[in-house]
């Protein structure tokens, strides 16, 4: 997985009534692009993730 600052990292739901999550990757930690993430969340939350097999990057354009 490989992303840049902009990109949206989405995460799919992985339970039945809980909807799928999309925050901003506001800074990449890992060497040429690689995870971890700190991500923006639309609420202003953010976190620091090492996304599993539930999470895509998107890219955006830059």
């Amino acid at each position: 997985m490989q992303a840049t600052v902009g990109d949206h990292l989405h995460v799919h739901s992985n339970s039945v009534g809980t909807s799928d999550r999309i925050a901003e990757i506001v800074e990449v930690r890992g060497v040429d692009g690689q995870p971890p993430y700190l991500v923006r969340f639309p609420d202003g939350h953010e976190s620091l993730i090492f996304p599993g097999p539930d999470c895509v990057v998107e890219p955006t354009d830059h």
